[in-house]
């Protein structure tokens, strides 16, 4: 397994990340186990979750995965062996059972925020701590078509740095990134920190995909330039580019099956895409999710690609991507089907 340096630090982190939303909703604590077994034999060092999960988030399962994390940890130890990312979420009207109702950017929720954290996730300190997404209206999570609202109450950016610095300078975290986050959000942060010398972002947590690949636009420079690596989620689309979905098809426990929620890959025109890359994918003989995990995790701009299952067979094919390079010919023909359908599900 690849190992990637994070931005400016010291640290470096596998070329596959694991992720773990499904823990506690799809997978139980000894799916998990497994599968935190399986990624580590296979090289991986690098862990993403988040205070929000499971997924879909609802106040029953709210830190469940993090829990599940600082159980494996308690019962194998080794925490030194782990790279571990957690998020603090951003505002939103849909979780209202986040401490006070009102979960914002700010002092006083990122600092319930990260001792909860911790405590779930039994350590001491969180590698990367990340913003899960941005403090203010903006296009994040699929949404189109940016709309300006001037009278929005929101945490100013410098604000948030000089919080997350409290807990830098006190070791509970050592770096910090953002996610789902846009070029003016990241430059802003960038900004803010160079000039106040607060707390730089290390990386940047966003949507990238055969399906979605809008991070090139106006992200990749940025992630270039400034170091500011992509950790590249939902890298299969929730799944659809496997083929699983084919048809219509529901397989019995798959996400899609389970919940309705999830409709962002599933519009006529990332279906048909997704047809062309699968059909591509069985023509050079590779299997569909290998052939689009390989194309994310080889994209220069790319840290670490986030790959997450529910069964170990899904997780050894995912992981198995890390050894498969695409020939030029094969990604000649995907930029040819992104040129004709280009960010089908943005």
């Amino acid at each position: 397994m690849q190992q990637r340096p994070l931005g400016r630090t010291s640290l470096t982190v596998s070329s596959l990340c694991l992720g773990s939303m499904t823990w506690g909703e799809q997978n139980t604590a000894e799916d998990a186990f497994a599968q935190i077994d399986c990624a580590k034999a296979h090289g991986v060092n690098f862990i993403d979750t988040a205070e929000m999960y499971s997924v879909p988030p609802r106040p029953e399962t709210y830190g469940a995965t993090e829990r599940i994390i600082g159980q494996y940890l308690e019962a194998r130890g080794g925490r030194e062996d782990w790279i571990i990312a957690s998020k603090v979420a951003g505002p939103g009207d849909w979780l209202s059972y986040f401490r006070d109702g009102q979960p914002r950017l700010n002092q006083q929720h990122i600092d319930a925020a990260i001792d909860a954290s911790l405590e779930r996730l039994k350590t001491d300190y969180i590698d990367l701590y990340q913003l899960h997404w941005p403090d203010r209206s903006t296009n994040f999570f699929g949404q189109l078509g940016y709309q300006h609202n001037s009278d929005e109450t929101l945490t100013a950016i410098e604000e948030t740095l000089a919080a997350l610095e409290r807990h830098v300078q006190a070791g509970k975290i050592r770096h910090i990134g953002i996610s789902n986050e846009t070029p003016w959000g990241a430059m802003q942060y960038l900004q803010h920190a160079e000039q106040r010398g607060l707390p730089r972002a290390v990386s940047i947590q966003n949507p990238y995909n055969l399906l979605n690949r809008t991070f090139e636009v106006g992200l990749a420079e940025i992630a270039m330039r400034e170091q500011l690596g992509l950790l590249a989620y939902s890298p299969l689309a929730f799944g659809v580019l496997s083929g699983k979905y084919a048809n219509g098809a529901r397989p019995s426990g798959a996400r899609l099956s389970l919940f309705t929620r999830f409709q962002r890959y599933t519009n006529p025109q990332a279906e048909a895409a997704c047809a062309r890359y699968v059909e591509l994918a069985q023509q050079h003989g590779l299997s569909p999710s290998q052939m689009a995990l390989a194309f994310v995790t080889s994209r220069p701009f790319v840290t670490s690609n986030i790959i997450g299952a529910t069964s170990l067979a899904q997780l050894e094919e995912n992981l198995a991507s890390s050894e498969l390079t695409l020939s030029d010919e094969l990604l000649a023909s995907i930029e040819a089907i992104h040129r004709e359908q280009p960010n089908p599900a943005p």
